[in-house]
């Protein structure tokens, strides 16, 4: 099977929709032809600067504008991340991705920080991977040289049902994201969430988004949206375990040389239910007690879990060799203060208004 770039939305749902033994079948198949079965790649999430968030995602917790109870704090010490990773390193961990809650990188002394939490994980022979929001192209240039691995900058959804979730912020301004990247050797991660209220259209419509992309993401996160009180999405009913097993089969269909990651949504599984999606083609997990600011496995229960399933974690490096560091004295790449206009669609979501406006009587009680 070759790797195809034009995918159509009508394909993919005839595959999404197929006889479940027959898809979990073919999938399997496909699976076996591009990777270890039985190797899992695992990876640590931190959130480095948490909360007060100035966008509207419909599913997040961070945002300012939300009352969630989640306790924002200021960008992490390089001390603190270094700590973290060895923690994580220790654990099984091949990968640290570093998340802050940003709508889009600036220039200065915070992101100069962030640089030097990457040469510093790097160093410690991990993966580093960073969500930071969008990013330009110098910037994409200056995580490369620091030794960056990945980037993270999920698609969500489809470009259609996207104006029903987020409003600050446009789905051209991902795919840029996407694009500056790739002018680097940083490797991409893009995948989305489901249970948000979506079509199975919709599902079909990422997937088209992500594989016709070329080359095709390297790392594709399928999330089950973790329904948060306090968030305009706080009422949407847990997302079943069919479903995803269906959508991680599917993503592994139409892009088989990606790493499907099970994400969010994986204390609501049980563990034949992730064998399943493992058996589907996910080959990569989140560890950890924690995704950002919801609950996540322990550990200590996935690692007993591996044993169970006879899964071995993937070491760091095996897809793609480590990027080299150059120290931030030897940089080709400085900062350039831009300010790059990042689109504001400025429509208007009624239950994000809804819930911000339930987050602001909260706020004056």
């Amino acid at each position: 099977m070759t790797t195809r770039h034009d995918w159509t939305k009508e394909e993919i749902l005839k595959i999404y929709n197929k006889p479940f033994m027959e898809l979990l079948y073919e999938a399997a198949t496909v699976h076996r032809q591009y990777h270890d079965p039985n190797t899992v790649q695992v990876s640590t999430l931190l959130s480095i600067k948490t909360g007060g968030c100035p966008e509207d995602c419909g599913y997040c917790p961070q945002a300012a504008r939300y009352h969630t109870n989640v306790e924002g704090n200021d960008l992490m010490s390089v001390h603190q991340v270094k700590a973290q990773a060895l923690r994580a390193k220790a654990s099984g961990s091949s990968r640290v991705c570093m998340g802050a809650a940003w709508r889009n990188v600036k220039d200065g002394p915070e992101f100069d920080q962030v640089l030097e939490m990457v040469r510093t994980i790097n160093k410690l022979d991990m993966e580093v991977c960073c969500t930071l929001g969008m990013v330009t192209e110098n910037q994409a240039k200056r995580l490369a040289e620091a030794g960056l691995y990945a980037y993270n900058h999920n698609l969500d959804t489809s470009e259609e049902y996207y104006k029903e979730v987020i409003s600050t912020r446009g789905y051209e301004d991902r795919l840029q994201t996407i694009e500056n990247v790739r002018k680097t050797n940083v490797t991409v991660c893009s995948g989305g969430i489901i249970g948000m209220g979506e079509s199975i259209e919709d599902r079909a419509g990422m997937l088209v988004a992500l594989s016709t992309l070329n080359p095709q993401p390297e790392s594709v996160p399928i999330n089950a949206l973790v329904a948060v009180d306090g968030t305009p999405m706080e009422d949407q009913k847990p997302v079943e375990i069919w479903e995803m097993v269906r959508m991680v089969a599917t993503t592994r269909i139409v892009m088989p040389q990606t790493q499907v990651r099970l994400s969010a949504g994986r204390t609501g599984m049980s563990r034949e239910g992730q064998a399943m999606c493992f058996f589907a083609g996910a080959n990569s997990i989140f560890a950890g007690d924690k995704l950002l600011t919801t609950p996540n496995p322990d550990v200590n229960e996935d690692m007993e879990m591996f044993r169970q399933l006879g899964l071995n974690p993937q070491k760091a490096f095996v897809k793609a060799p480590q990027p080299q560091t150059v120290e931030a004295m030897d940089s080709e790449y400085v900062a350039m203060g831009e300010k790059p206009k990042w689109s504001r669609p400025g429509h208007k979501i009624e239950r994000n208004e809804a819930a911000k406006h339930k987050g602001s009587l909260v706020s004056e009680d």
